[in-house]
């Protein structure tokens, strides 16, 4: 790998083992989360409550030395309390904006499917083309700049599901999961007498991340890999149990993310294995399935395992 792949890998190994500092026994998990980050994507926590969903995103927020703000979404939240106003003043007789918490580098958006879909809405164009407009005059999101959502599941009284326009903006969606009994003591050792996130700093600047996030792109896909992934995308716009496949947003997403995943694994190029991994995460929440296939409890991550399967990998000999 040339220099500046290698110092790549070394900012975001530093951001893991920080964020490890505060969450325990998910390395996997942790390497997620980073590479949503490596991608200059956003990231989507899912999981019961309690499992550390805000905390893994609190700690990633910490480890970039970026400006952080926190938004608790609430059933009675309004678009501009995300956004910002415009406001009369009289001194000036002018509109004067002032903004509102999203205009920050890294966004926590805490426990987002408890708002309202309207509310949900303002984020889309934040998300996906770096601007909010307010009263019709468009403002620039700061860079870099990331949404890290965390949401319960919506069979949690007092939740609402995200649209599908707006699950399709999260590049990665994540659940944590409990705990082993070991590591569940661990924890509780750890915060025997603090909070181990109060000692967390910063280990990556705002200008290593947007370094970061350009070194992402020189890693080397080649184009037998390109076409694997598109024949991974079109297999869920076929699929049986699928009613509405990923879109080429999806493939996109995924190109990235297996780039900043083989640069995590000390490569300058992408395997075939590299996207079997990333795959689920990144395709299997975009997926609309068909009635059937939810009765029988069947999961977006099922369908793409299943696909996984019948799709030939690059290199392999096809026997029928």
């Amino acid at each position: 790998m040339d220099n500046d792949l290698i110092a790549g890998r070394q900012i975001a190994q530093k951001i893991i083992e920080n964020v490890e500092k505060v969450i325990v026994g998910k390395h996997s998990i942790v390497q997620l989360a980073v590479i949503g980050l490596m991608s200059k994507g956003h990231l989507l926590i899912e999981d019961a409550p309690g499992v550390g969903k805000t905390m893994l995103a609190r700690s990633l927020a910490k480890s970039v030395d970026c400006s952080f703000k926190r938004i608790q979404f609430t059933p009675d939240m309004l678009p501009g309390d995300i956004t910002g106003v415009s406001v009369f003043n009289q001194k000036t007789s002018d509109f004067e904006f002032r903004p509102g918490p999203i205009l920050a580098n890294i966004i926590l958006a805490d426990e987002i499917n408890r708002a309202t879909p309207k509310v949900q809405s303002a984020l889309l164009e934040c998300m996906e083309e770096g601007q909010i407009s307010v009263d019709g005059v468009p403002h620039m999101m700061p860079s870099p700049f990331h949404v890290l959502a965390t949401q319960n599941p919506i069979e949690y009284e007092g939740t609402f599901p995200l649209p599908e326009t707006q699950l399709d903006r999260f590049l990665i969606r994540i659940s944590i999961g409990y705990p082993t009994i070991a590591d569940e003591i661990a924890i509780m050792e750890r915060q025997h007498l603090s909070h181990p996130i109060e000692l967390l700093g910063p280990v990556a600047s705002n200008s290593e991340m947007l370094e970061l996030e350009s070194v992402v792109k020189k890693v080397f896909v080649d184009e037998l890999v390109r076409q694997y992934i598109a024949a991974l995308v079109a297999a869920t716009r076929q699929h049986a149990g699928i009613r509405l496949g990923a879109s080429p947003r999806a493939s996109l997403a995924l190109f990235r993310t297996i780039q900043a995943r083989a640069l995590l694994e000390g490569r300058d190029y992408v395997l075939p294995d590299d996207v079997k991994y990333m795959a689920s995460h990144v395709l299997a929440h975009r997926l609309i399935l068909r009635s059937k296939e939810q009765s029988e409890d069947r999961t977006g991550r099922s369908l793409i395992n299943d696909i996984l399967e019948t799709v030939p990998v690059p290199g392999t000999v096809v026997r029928r």
